[in-house]
């Protein structure tokens, strides 16, 4: 039979095409900016996690132009041969420093980051214990492993800790959580994450992704928001997000860094991070540093949107933990509501992301929505205002 024949025979994004409701692959024509160009027409866009803002910021862009002009627009090779630059040096030297971690390594892209440290440190003999609801990059990871995969249902402590009792006693066992689950915007209960995992002896890895720049001190992350800090082992989070680049990193105790960059095929059988995304990842980093204003902004900002839905009579998904963070979900409930509602809401100028099964259960399907901390209010009341329109007129 020909391998390709699942290709022909499958006919559902054709469908959707033809009904005029397909909601992906929009051409973006401008900057990631609060407002876009997309598709020749103006666009808020509620769609980004550009969470800072930081893609346009003149110091940030002035890094990547500059390390172009001196480095060339790539390294050709990997990081364990030509390719390790002065530059990634001083950006991993930076991140351990702002994480308060011993050292730290980075990696081409935030999937290749999970799938290059969990595959490197669970081998045939260990556990790996996963949230439902923890992004694909992780489970990807998992696959690449050599260990045994455990899931337990999305912030549920009790079966958190039943999955870590049927760990053998001589196996190693380490829980991955997203730190900000990405589709829901709600947060780990990490307190319970870590008294349950110390009970057990297993290891903690935080998927930060979308923490950094968004919680704790200065937006160190989720373990910062709770004071946890020390008590994470690993910290993995990507550049592509509030640090405005591409990449992602781990951040963790030397020895164990040290491990991961000799023993992840991920990581060693990958070109390097390009110079210039390496140089805007490291200004986005210093930005931040110099500016812990940014995420008390990117809080308000949020919070200024929930009110506002809530106030247009709008059902918001909210977090279990009450903790407010820039992704916002909106119910739409079915896949053709969604469909529907981000069809209107980019014809009326608004641009938000549809997330359906199995990103969520069935019957829960809804629409992502994302803020920045350089949004204005203005535009968040005017963007509202139309997305509140097109719900109100989706049929029941």
């Amino acid at each position: 039979m020909d391998i390709f024949k699942k290709c022909y025979d499958w006919k559902e994004a054709d469908e959707v095409r033809a009904s005029g409701l397909y909601p992906y692959f929009h051409k973006l024509e401008s900057r990631q900016d609060t407002e876009v160009i997309m598709e020749g027409r103006r666009r808020i866009m509620l769609g980004s996690n550009n969470y800072l803002g930081l893609t346009i910021c003149p110091e940030v862009v002035e890094a990547g132009v500059k390390a172009i002009e001196k480095y060339g627009t790539g390294c050709s090779g990997s990081r364990f041969l030509n390719g390790t630059l002065d530059l990634h040096l001083e950006l991993e030297a930076e991140i351990a420093q702002f994480l308060g971690k011993e050292a730290a390594l980075t990696f081409g892209t935030g999937f290749q980051s999970n799938a290059g440290i969990i595959s490197a440190l669970v081998g045939m003999h260990d556990y790996v214990i996963c949230d439902r609801e923890n992004h694909a990059s992780i489970y990807a990871g998992c696959q690449l492993s050599f260990g045994k995969l455990l899931r337990f249902k999305h912030n549920d402590m009790a079966d958190l800790a039943a999955c870590l009792d049927r760990v053998p006693d001589d196996c190693g066992a380490l829980v991955v959580v997203d730190g900000v689950f990405s589709m829901g915007g709600d947060v780990v209960n990490l307190p319970e994450v870590v008294r349950i995992a110390k009970a057990h002896g297993a290891r903690i890895m935080v998927d930060d992704a979308h923490g950094l720049g968004v919680l704790g001190k200065g937006g160190r992350g989720t373990a910062y928001h709770y004071g946890l800090e020390n008590e994470v082992d690993i910290f993995m989070g990507t550049f592509s997000k509030s640090l405005a680049s591409l990449g992602g990193y781990l951040a963790g105790n030397a020895k164990v860094v040290d491990y991961v960059r000799h023993h992840s095929r991920p990581f060693i059988f990958s070109a390097s991070l390009p110079p210039a995304n390496a140089a805007v990842a490291l200004a986005a980093l210093r930005h931040l540093e110099a500016h812990p204003e940014l995420p008390e902004r990117l809080r308000a900002i949020s919070e200024y949107a929930r009110k506002g839905f809530k106030a247009r009579g709008i059902r918001i998904r909210e977090s279990a933990l009450g903790l407010p963070t820039p992704i916002i979900p909106l119910y739409t409930y079915t896949s053709q509501a969604t469909f529907l509602a981000v069809r209107e809401v980019f014809k009326r100028g608004v641009y938000v992301n549809p997330v359906l099964p199995p990103a969520t259960p069935e019957g829960e399907a809804l629409l992502r929505t994302s803020y920045m901390a350089t949004h204005r209010e203005s535009q968040l009341d005017e963007a509202i205002d139309v997305i509140a329109g097109v719900m109100k007129e989706l049929p029941s």
